[in-house]
């Protein structure tokens, strides 16, 4: 009998196994899902958006910089937190990279929320999902729309100085090559206009659109598509020479909300940098979106909402691939 009911019971575990596999397989996350933490670390996602409430009541800007630290980890190696790693002896940086030096920022919110973790569930939650959890929460917390984040990423044993410099879009990119780099990854045209609309928040640099004041195609002439008073008034803070580092709002309407208004203000001629008018001036499709979304803030949350998923599932590292850092600076047991 109990031979006969031992023999039961594996041939259940065994089918449950094969089921899981089978579920994990033909997944639409591709083996991540939103309760991975559930048993684990059951108040991982409480810990997270706290941690970011936290750091967003004290700096409203710091949402835009989470989002983005997302963005930028995802499109170099997948998402991975490779982009969370300092220089160390076998280490070069992505920190050091042209999009991310003097730029990108939110690596001390990152540590307080892992710090809050490993508190909480030691070696569990990976920095990568913490990555996903916070541009989520960042994007809710000033209006933005909220979505079920997929969950099970590991951390990457190594980073891609290279990758990018060569990977991330940039804000003087032509059309075409900003469409290449997201296809690349796996994303279509109706994200690259989604996930543009995450410029509805956060700042940018002078030296990320100086050309379009002063010497857009090379002939000492401005940009034609931005409008007069805009161009005025943005060449009063940014220079020909100097001031690299003086920041503009990238929605100069409501720059502390999620909203719809970033793509009103491409109808206008009012886009911060020549990625976001491209949107409207070089593609009948993606001028399309800009218009839709600038009609229908629903149809651009839902949108983008979708479009982050799918980034978020960028070759993501899973099972026994990558490591649970105990640190989101360093890999396990480099102490330099």
């Amino acid at each position: 009998m109990a031979a006969s009911m031992m023999s039961h019971r594996c041939h259940m575990l065994l089918l449950c196994a094969v089921l899981l596999a089978g579920a994990v397989r033909g997944h639409p996350w591709g083996g991540l899902f939103p309760q991975f933490y559930d048993h684990s670390c059951p108040k991982a996602k409480e810990i997270v958006r706290s941690v970011v409430a936290q750091a967003v009541a004290r700096e409203t800007r710091m949402a835009a910089s989470l989002v983005r630290l997302h963005f930028h980890d995802c499109f170099v190696k997948g998402c991975d937190a490779s982009v969370l790693l300092d220089n160390s002896s076998s280490i070069v940086s992505e920190k050091g990279s042209n999009p991310n030096k003097n730029s990108l920022r939110g690596f001390e919110v990152v540590d307080d929320i892992k710090a809050a973790l490993e508190a909480a569930c030691p070696g569990v939650v990976s920095c990568a999902d913490i990555l996903a959890l916070a541009a989520r929460d960042s994007t809710a917390l000033v209006g933005g729309p909220s979505w079920d984040v997929p969950l099970g990423r590991r951390d990457a044993l190594g980073a891609s100085v290279q990758g990018s410099n060569n990977d991330i879009p940039a804000p003087n990119n032509t059309l075409p090559t900003i469409v290449t780099k997201f296809r690349r990854q796996g994303l279509g045209v109706a994200d690259v206009v989604a996930l543009s609309g995450g410029h509805t928040i956060g700042m940018s640099r002078c030296t990320s659109f100086r050309q379009r004041l002063y010497n857009q195609t090379g002939n000492g002439v401005a940009d034609t598509t931005l409008d007069v008073s805009y161009a005025a008034q943005l060449r009063r803070g940014c220079p020909r020479s100097g001031g690299d580092d003086n920041l503009f709002p990238l929605d100069l309407a409501t720059p502390a909300r999620f909203d719809n208004l970033y793509f009103k203000n491409i109808l206008a001629g009012r886009g911060l940098l020549s990625s976001d008018e491209v949107l409207l001036t070089k593609s009948a499709e993606t001028a399309a979106l800009v218009k839709a979304y600038a009609a229908d803030v629903n149809i651009f949350f839902q949108h983008f909402a979708q479009s982050m998923v799918k980034m978020g599932n960028i070759s993501p590292l899973t099972g026994l691939q990558g490591e649970i850092r105990k640190n989101c600076r360093r890999i396990n047991g480099n102490h330099y």
